[in-house]
Formats: C-alpha cells, sequence, structure tokens
C-alpha cells in the first residue's frame, strides 16, 4: 500500500502492515499538531489504527482528514533536526516529533519534553549529539527506552525502565564528547 487509500483495485480485506500503521498514526498526529482533531479524538482513532487487522480498518480513521489520500512522497515525520549552537533552546508542549528526530548541542543547551509531543509511530530514535555542550531529555512515562549511544569524557545518563509499560519505543542513538547527555522519564502526575 503505497498510499493511505487503497486504490480501486486494492483489497480492503488485505493484512495492514505496521508501516501502513505507522503511515495513519503520522497523519493522525498532523492532524492533531493543526487542530482538526482534539486530543481525545486522536487518543481514539489512534489506538482503533494500532488494533486494526486489515487495510479496510485504517481507511475510515483518516477519510475525514485533508490529503490523506495524496500524502507527500517524504512524510514530514520521518526526520525531525533541532540543533542548539552557542544558545540555549527549549522545546516542550504540542510538537510533532519525527520518527528519526536528531538533537545537537555544541557549546549550547538543547532542553526537548518529549511528555507532550506528538510521537509518529510506536518507535521513535533520537540521535543525540554532544559536543562541550548539554541535552536534556525527557520522555513520556510509559515510554521503553534503550541506550544505543557512547560518551567520551562526558556524562550519559539515560533512564530506559523495564519495558512493561504500552508507551512508544524510544531509540537513543549518538554520542557525547566533553558534553552531557541526560534522558530521564517524566514522573506521573
Amino acid at each position: 500500500m503505497t498510499l493511505l487509500i487503497p486504490h480501486a483495485g486494492d483489497d480492503p480485506a488485505q493484512r495492514a502492515s505496521d508501516a501502513d500503521r505507522d503511515r495513519v498514526a503520522a497523519v493522525l498526529g498532523e492532524a492533531l499538531a493543526t487542530g482538526r482533531l482534539t486530543s481525545v479524538e486522536h487518543a481514539d482513532r489512534l489506538d482503533a489504527a494500532y488494533a486494526a487487522v486489515t487495510v479496510g480498518d485504517l481507511v475510515p480513521l483518516i477519510r475525514d482528514l485533508p490529503d490523506a489520500a495524496h500524502p507527500p512522497a517524504t512524510p514530514s515525520t520521518e526526520r525531525h533536526r533541532v540543533s542548539a549552537v552557542f544558545s540555549k533552546i527549549i522545546r516542550r508542549g504540542r510538537w510533532v516529533a519525527g520518527r528519526h528526530t536528531e538533537l545537537s548541542s555544541v557549546f549550547g543547551a538543547l532542553i526537548v519534553d518529549l511528555s507532550d509531543a506528538v510521537l509518529p509511530g510506536r518507535e521513535v530514535t533520537l540521535e543525540l549529539n554532544s559536543f562541550c555542550g548539554k541535552l536534556i531529555v525527557t520522555v513520556p512515562a510509559d515510554a521503553r527506552v534503550i541506550d544505543e549511544g557512547s560518551a567520551v569524557f562526558s556524562k550519559r545518563s539515560v533512564t530506559g525502565g523495564n519495558g512493561d509499560g504500552d508507551g512508544p519505543l524510544i531509540r537513543v542513538t549518538g554520542n557525547a564528547r566533553f558534553g552531557k547527555i541526560l534522558v530521564y522519564r517524566r514522573t506521573l502526575r
């Protein structure tokens, strides 16, 4: 399925793949970020998308959203980049993260809170790079975190959790050189 809405020849009874579900989740995330869906509608449709068995189950979830039938060749939610160079940047609140989000800090500070961010799927990769800088990332309380990064003459602290939650999987890569990288879980209120 190259498009989110099946072609006339596509069989709606065809089993949906994880990529199909993730594409629908990206459209729903964009609709939430632009105010076309309320947070309750988004949550309901997202649950239905990840529970969908067939392509036909996915179609009604995005039929009333713009550009669902003709998504861009490279979705805007695939890659996202934020850099702090000799500066301090704080990113929090409702924003759309990319499936692969690169965060870098060079002689600066970058503070990113993913707790309220719209994540484009069940798995997100954060590439964290710090050179003589500081990166602080807050992940949702139910996230599962896998650290695959490295550090040289740096502090690197990643709170991974036990992985028994049903939240998103956040894969942390990248490296710290003469800097600091902290990834921690948001506490439940």
